[in-house]
């Protein structure tokens, strides 16, 4: 019988282990062993029904699907078969397991990319996807304070006392981008802006950006002053990067040539950081099959610690 899991069974994800299971992921994609398209989309009235997939060879496939319409109780669906059987193992639906993978990708990058000694970190954005950006970061550094900015000032003052709360490490509302992004070691890009929130004149030497919003030519969170100054360009899927359409700012020339792969970092193919200075910028794009790689490693930790369920 297939397992079905909600966002409350996701929640007992950990960072660490999101981290480890997306550091894999990246690196058996650059093995070949994960086969991960970019995504497709088919065009509706009014919206996009968008699917990601992803295939580790001889254990499982699997994909994921959500839409663009905008509708209040939207859910992404994720759905993990056997490879051998073919059989529906898990199901998930809801948005935390589409949330979290993007965040502990944002780990591995954080932990590939950033100094070893980064303890501060500077978030623009307060949503889903700025808090799993700096949950999975508290797995892989020991932070020391957190400044956070977004145009909400009570959302803003909330995700701070979140993260006092929960990750147990001083944080901080401030009012303007410059003062989040100021003297920070790592900085988080979370937001839906689709013009420039970033001056990267703000930006210390050393610091490492994880950019997870719009990127694109059109409507983007950054300017291309962020990708002149960044010594250091990754993406997590350089073939997904090519294939926005408009394109991703990182994936044309002058930037196109510079972008490596992160999972080629971790295998040591290609440098990442080499120097303390030196400005490093991850741009997510969410690697196809992710999700569905999560997925296994929640089902198969769940049957470890409740092997008669």
């Amino acid at each position: 019988m297939s397992l079905l899991l909600t966002d409350d069974d996701v929640a007992a994800l950990d960072a660490p282990t999101t981290v480890a299971a997306m550091r894999d992921a990246l690196l058996a994609a650059h093995a070949g062993r994960l086969v991960a398209p970019p995504r497709a989309s088919a065009s509706l009235d009014g919206g996009r029904l968008v699917l990601t997939a992803g295939h580790l060879t001889g254990e499982w496939y699997g994909f994921r699907s959500y839409d663009t319409f905008g509708h209040p109780e939207s859910e992404q669906l994720v759905v993990l078969h056997d490879a051998v059987t073919g059989a529906v193992r898990a199901i998930a639906v809801g948005e935390e397991l589409g949330s979290r993978r993007t965040g502990g990708l944002g780990g591995v990058a954080v932990d590939a990319l950033a100094r070893p000694d980064a303890a501060t970190v500077g978030v623009i954005g307060s949503g889903r996807q700025a808090w799993t950006q700096l949950w999975a970061t508290a797995a892989v550094r020991p932070l020391r304070e957190v400044t956070v900015h977004s145009r909400s000032a009570a959302r803003r003052e909330a995700f701070a006392a979140r993260v006092r709360a929960e990750l147990g490490v001083p944080a901080r509302a401030v009012g303007t981008a410059r003062e989040a992004v100021a003297d920070r070691d790592v900085v988080v890009l979370a937001t839906t802006s689709t013009t420039p929130v970033l001056d990267a004149a703000d930006l210390a030497p050393g610091t490492h950006v994880n950019a997870v919003g719009f990127k694109q030519a059109d409507r983007r969170e950054f300017g291309t002053d962020l990708l002149d100054v960044a010594e250091v360009l990754v993406t997590d899927s350089p073939a997904q990067a090519a294939a926005y359409a408009p394109p991703m700012l990182a994936a044309v020339e002058p930037y196109a040539g510079r972008l490596r792969d992160l999972g080629a970092v971790l295998a040591g193919a290609v440098p990442g950081r080499t120097g303390a200075d030196q400005i490093s910028v991850f741009c997510s794009t969410g690697l196809a099959g992710t999700e569905v790689f999560l997925l296994d490693r929640l089902t198969r930790t769940r049957a470890a610690l409740h092997p008669l369920r």
